[in-house]
């Protein structure tokens, strides 16, 4: 492995030192420190924040970069807002958000990069621009950050819960009752696939407000709609299987149906709400349905009855009386 030397001329950290020298992002740079490529004074240095000296000498390499397949991008996303630092997106089903070593059809991030998007750089090269995602087969708003500093303001927001969504799902029983669900969530011990309730899991917090019961056929589904006060893997799947209910199409959690019928989860992030990461206005942005989940709605409810209880200005009004306990 060939190292490029050079002596530090100021004194400061290591990971701003070699931002400089080498005109890489902090996030390229911190990779290479922790990867083990970056020596200080001739002895390997893991610690991207050390406080280096006047004459030391830094010593660093680059990986030999393996070049990826191509992907191929054959679809669009629907851009429901976009300005200079954010974009708002309703992801389609089978799209998964970020590439990942397992992952091998196009993006979202690679639909992005095609499109000429400019992204943020914060979450690493793999997730540029994702602040927030989505499962795989679950559709909905999506907010992507195109500058770091929207980034970091819009995952702020995500922790102070000043950013959040409202769900629509389809469940094959109606539940007993509006609620809340709190129950902490970790990986299932017997299949690494799926989420489970677990005493050592991490807090997770889940509402949920009974929309409209099915009104055609034998069998009774309900549409319900659900506010998450955590973001844990599979949270609103996991919490659902907890009360003995199953998003229509989920076969990991439980869900029996034929998959010629419905062929993807039924879970759609429906409205999603911000303050603006430049101006701090208030904003609101809509997801509409996907053209599977309203046939089902169609063919088995009340339509009417249905746009009325997801009018996206009353939506929000639902929670508050449940929530006030919280």
């Amino acid at each position: 492995m060939d190292l490029e030397s050079f002596e530090v001329q100021e004194a400061g950290r290591l990971d701003k030192i070699l931002t400089t020298e080498l005109q890489k992002s902090r996030n390229q740079v911190e990779q290479l420190i922790k990867e083990g490529l970056v020596e200080v004074n001739g002895k390997t240095v893991l610690k991207t924040g050390k406080k280096l000296l006047v004459g030391d000498t830094i010593s660093y390499s680059f990986k030999e970069v393996i070049p990826k397949e191509p992907v191929v991008v054959d679809f669009d996303v629907e851009i429901l807002y976009e300005d200079d630092v954010m974009l708002v997106v309703n992801k389609p089903a089978g799209l998964v958000v970020h590439p990942a070593p397992s992952v091998k059809e196009a993006t979202l991030v690679d639909w992005l990069i095609k499109k000429g998007i400019s992204l943020s750089t914060i979450s690493g090269e793999e997730r540029h621009g994702i602040v927030h995602r989505i499962d795989k087969n679950t559709t909905g708003a999506l907010v992507i950050a195109k500058t770091n500093e929207a980034h970091q303001r819009l995952s702020e927001q995500l922790q102070d819960k000043s950013m959040g969504r409202y769900y629509l799902a389809l469940i094959d029983y109606p539940l007993k009752d509006n609620g809340i669900v709190e129950k902490p969530i970790g990986r299932n011990p017997n299949n690494r696939l799926k989420m489970d309730v677990r005493e050592n899991g991490k807090e997770a917090k889940s509402v949920f407000y009974k929309l409209a019961q099915s009104d055609k056929g034998d069998k009774k589904f309900e549409l319900i709609a659900v506010k998450l006060f955590t973001g844990r893997t599979h949270q609103i799947r996991v919490h659902l299987e907890s009360l003995g209910r199953h998003i229509l199409g989920d076969d990991l959690y439980g869900f029996k149906s034929k998959k010629a019928i419905i062929n993807r989860v039924f879970l759609h992030a429906y409205k999603l709400y911000m303050l603006h990461p430049t101006t701090g206005e208030k904003m609101e942005f809509v997801a509409p349905l996907f053209s599977d989940m309203q046939d089902f709605i169609f063919n088995k409810f009340n339509q009417g009855e249905i746009n009325e209880k997801i009018n996206p200005h009353i939506i929000d009004s639902y929670f508050p009386t449940i929530t006030e306990r919280l």
